[in-house]
């Protein structure tokens, strides 16, 4: 099979000609496969998808149009109301953030303690620094997970600010993967954004504020200032 090991990017499937040759064409949204409705997704068009195979085959026939460069997955689930984002809360936002990232990486730790081998080694080693997530935890100062008031949140990380350090930057390196080059594009984002919306509204502002020099990219700089880790 020609298309066995021939890969193609999100929206294209494998074609072969009449001369045996494979090559990319855009995927048929009609035919990609049913979906749960728990499956369904919605686009930055504001429009609800049966799944990641029909936004990004519709993407792909829109391809060099001004449509299709516009249209992304904005985040999962059917298309709803999300509430504008006021100054007040995009100025609160990293600071649960940065609080949810170090309990993730606590939680990845703990389940690591108790089922002695949940991580492999290769996945221990690319999902932190034991080393600095074991200094975090098993200091006594640490704020325990809970939904804290924004008061606390902030006294915390002021107190406590070298526990928020690599959590911020476990994070960027989680994301940062196609290419690994030190800047986010839209797509590498998308895990996290794409997640969060529904419950984090403000998500999508911050990062939008978060490209200072507004390339269109994240670098790491930019995501360690908006985060506030020092230079």
């Amino acid at each position: 099979d020609p298309c066995r090991n021939f890969h193609c990017k999100r929206g294209k499937v494998c074609h072969v000609d009449k001369q045996g040759k494979p090559s990319c064409i855009c995927q048929d949204p009609a035919s990609c496969p049913s979906t749960k409705d728990y499956e369904r997704v919605c686009g930055t068009d504001n429009k609800t998808y049966d799944g990641t195979c029909q936004l990004f085959g519709t993407k792909c026939q829109l391809e060099g149009t001004k449509m299709g460069r516009q249209l992304h997955l904005d985040y999962m689930g059917s298309c709803k109301y999300i509430p504008h984002c006021t100054d007040y809360e995009v100025d609160q936002f990293p600071l649960r953030m940065r609080d949810w990232l170090k309990n993730i990486l606590m939680q990845y730790y703990e389940r690591d303690l108790d089922t002695s081998g949940f991580l492999t080694e290769k996945q221990r080693n690319k999902v932190s620094n034991p080393f600095q997530v074991k200094k975090i935890y098993q200091n006594d100062k640490r704020l325990v997970a809970g939904d804290h008031a924004v008061e606390l949140l902030l006294h915390d990380f002021e107190k406590n600010y070298h526990m928020y350090v690599y959590p911020v930057h476990w994070e960027f390196h989680q994301l940062d993967q196609h290419p690994v080059d030190r800047v986010l594009t839209h797509s590498e984002l998308a895990p996290l954004r794409a997640s969060l919306v529904p419950m984090e509204h403000c998500i999508t502002r911050f990062f939008q504020e978060c490209d200072g020099d507004q390339d269109k990219l994240i670098a790491l700089k930019e995501w360690c200032h908006c985060f506030g880790i020092k230079e």
